[in-house]
């Protein structure tokens, strides 16, 4: 099988390398050494042997090729506590520092042709002209300005700064987390139960101090529901609902499952 490339084509036999590794879609962590040896070898045979200097480079790295895959073809004796070494592994660190430089240049070089495409032209300003600086009278600046000019530019300055505030949002305060306690609030229906026996759903809720705290007294009414310690009713529909508290005394906390 012959390859279809040309030396010109890769800058060493790293690169090469990759070549083979992108054209086999591999994983470069996992490299079939064999197919991938094979290939480089059928490569290295079509060389044309003009660089003797690049040719060693190729040389050399099927030599190292060649010891990978044999070392992978002996069996190897793995003893307790042992770490079992790959002998792929210094490749694949040489290929992947290879592919990063490679990378890199690749940035550089399109760095390069960026500003190949800027052009600069040298100042022509005059030096009389450059250095030239402007004497500022300060009593004709300032020669008609009053203390009413003063106050006026202050109060323009002070309306900006107002009308950057936000008239709804600065109204907020600080938002806090309200810590309510379902534990507490069953035992709370307990007691407000064992003193009515029989309540209104609704003023219950209208008991309640905040959004979180209606949410957490619903949650324990159907707790208090599945424990069979109270039962609701409701005559007609959309009227009130009633609370029947049917225990005699007040649960400990603890002995509810609340899931």
């Amino acid at each position: 099988m012959s390859i279809p490339v040309k030396l010109e084509a890769f800058e060493g036999p790293l690169d090469l390398l990759l070549h083979l590794i992108d054209k086999n879609k591999v994983n470069i962590y996992d490299i079939p050494i064999v197919t991938i040896t094979e290939q480089y070898m059928e490569y290295i045979k079509a060389m044309e042997e003009k660089n003797l200097e690049l040719m060693s480079e190729f040389l050399v790295m099927a030599a190292t090729l060649l010891r990978i895959k044999s070392q992978m073809l002996l069996p190897v004796e793995v003893k307790e506590e042992e770490e079992v070494v790959d002998p792929r592994q210094e490749l694949v660190e040489r290929l992947l520092e290879y592919k990063m430089y490679k990378y890199v240049s690749y940035e550089l070089k399109d760095k390069q042709m960026d500003a190949q495409l800027l052009m600069f032209k040298p100042s022509t300003i005059p030096l009389e002209i450059s250095d030239y600086k402007e004497e500022i009278d300060i009593s004709e600046l300032l020669s008609d300005l009053t203390l009413a000019k003063l106050h006026t530019i202050f109060q323009s300055v002070m309306k900006r700064q107002v009308d950057k505030i936000d008239p709804i949002r600065s109204k907020f305060g600080k938002i806090e987390k309200e810590e309510i306690n379902l534990s507490q609030k069953i035992l709370e229906i307990q007691q407000y139960g064992l003193e009515h026996r029989t309540f209104s759903f609704k003023k219950l809720l209208e008991r309640q101090t905040g959004k979180m705290d209606v949410i957490v007294t619903f949650l324990g009414i159907l707790e208090l529901m599945k424990m069979q310690r109270i039962e609701i009713c409701q005559n007609d529909l959309f009227e009130d609902i009633m609370i029947h508290y049917l225990a005699n005394d007040i649960a400990p906390v603890d002995d509810f499952s609340i899931e």
